[in-house]
């Protein structure tokens, strides 16, 4: 696995729909995040769509759309966005994860992609889930089969990297899982990946260890829950 370190504007013509984009925020909410899933990745989203043509350019550009469940332009939930502008506004770490090519290439897996994600848009974000989520340690405990912080799978809400692995599952690209319980640094771990990811916004005061997601496309999702 290795890090290439680039931009947007080079790698944008690259993404496809399906590709994860990570973040590791500088906030109070991301730091929490970040220190109990002990990894440098607080949020998540999804390339929904691409080569969508900018009518206010003549030179053939194209954007990335990206879907996700965050708190942003006075709306917290469900909400698609202008990857650019997301990459423009956003004040920390971002990195591309390009998804493997033979996990997109049926046409009824991005059709079931699509058709999830966009029934999912408007919906609220889900603070709680997200919190138990994250408590993966009290989970061991023997409370009725389950520790206190244990999510049961619930759709009519999302925090970010339930989203996204609820996408991945409805297109087959990961097994049937609890879409619920996973979160940032998990997705970015599971091997359903290109060997090769991107680091396309960083601080240049970010220390080297950090700029690198640990442990990046080396779990199978299959077991990844056991």
């Amino acid at each position: 696995m290795s890090m290439i370190t680039s931009s947007y504007v080079a790698e944008r013509k690259n993404m496809k729909p399906g590709d994860v984009i990570a973040f590791s925020g500088k906030g109070d909410v991301s730091q929490i995040i970040k220190s109990v899933t002990r990894s440098n990745v607080s949020h998540v989203g999804v390339i929904l769509q691409t080569t969508e043509r900018d009518q206010h350019e003549e030179s053939g550009r194209f954007f990335n759309q990206i879907i996700e469940s965050t708190s942003i332009q006075k709306f917290n939930g469900v909400i698609v966005n202008r990857l650019s502008n997301r990459i423009d506004m956003y004040d920390g770490e971002i990195w591309w994860l390009p998804l493997r090519e033979n996990l997109r290439n049926a046409p009824q897996r991005m059709k079931n992609f699509y058709n999830f994600l966009f029934s999912q848009v408007g919906k609220g974000y889900d603070t709680i889930q997200a919190i138990k989520s994250a408590l993966d340690a009290l989970d061991q405990l023997p409370i009725f089969g389950h520790g206190p912080t244990y999510n049961n799978e619930d759709f009519s809400e999302f925090f970010c990297s339930e989203l996204v692995a609820a996408a991945l599952e409805e297109a087959s690209v990961v097994p049937k899982l609890n879409a619920s319980e996973v979160t940032p640094i998990d997705l970015c771990r599971w091997n359903i990946y290109e060997e090769k990811y991107y680091l396309l916004k960083c601080d240049p005061g970010t220390p080297e260890e950090k700029k690198c997601i640990g442990r990046y496309n080396t779990i199978d999702p299959a077991f990844w829950n056991y």
